[in-house]
């Protein structure tokens, strides 16, 4: 009869059986270790393209209000905005945030002027930057950090036109203005002109 607990008897494992079962440890081991290092790379980049993602829907500016300034022959000169931030939003810097200017007849892309144009309008490349009386009350003109903070961007239409100087944007003429953040946030305003200025002021504001 089979004796099954004969302790005489000893299993044998020859020395290749060993070595292939070393190498498929070590083939476990790096393909975890590789694939560990590709779910960091992956959760990093992850997280890098939604901070992204957030800073460009979050980080933009406000438009609260917006007016004209007449020019001559029945015509908007200026445009002025007033900004803060948006809801949400971390700091915007108006230094480097750009404004895209689109219209039936030219289109530019213009930066702050602060501290390199000496013009309250602006030009054909720069649009200025003042501040609101009674806002910005930690001094720190030109970002925008708080939800108090109010700024007025003007855009000299007239100048960008490249014609006379004080002769704009015609009666139902449409802007359509791109605010850019340095992340890449974006505020969309579409403006027309007013349809009646007749009888208006030079240099006459209206609302837009």
């Amino acid at each position: 009869m089979l004796d099954l607990f004969n302790q005489d008897e000893r299993g044998q494992v020859g020395i290749g059986t060993l070595i292939v079962f070393i190498a498929m440890v070590l083939v476990a081991a790096i393909a975890a270790g590789v694939l560990v290092n590709t779910a960091g790379f992956l959760q990093a980049t992850a997280e890098d393209a939604g901070q992204e993602s957030v800073d460009k829907v979050t980080n933009r500016v406000e438009v609260v209000n917006q007016h004209g300034t007449v020019g001559n022959d029945d015509t908007i000169s200026n445009i002025t905005l007033t900004v803060r931030l948006a809801a949400g939003s971390s700091a915007v810097d108006m230094d480097t945030t750009s404004i895209k200017y689109l219209s039936d007849t030219n289109v530019t892309t213009l930066v702050n002027s602060t501290d390199s144009y000496d013009n309250p309008a602006g030009n054909e490349t720069y649009f200025n930057l003042t501040k609101v009386e009674g806002t910005d009350e930690d001094d720190s003109f030109g970002v925008l950090n708080s939800g108090g903070d109010r700024y007025e961007v003007t855009i000299n239409a007239s100048a960008i036109k490249g014609g006379d100087q004080y002769v704009g944007l015609k009666t139902g003429t449409q802007v359509q203005l791109d605010i850019t953040s340095q992340t890449g946030g974006t505020t969309t305003v579409i403006l027309t002109m007013p349809q009646q200025l007749a009888g208006k002021d030079v240099k006459e504001p209206v609302k837009l």
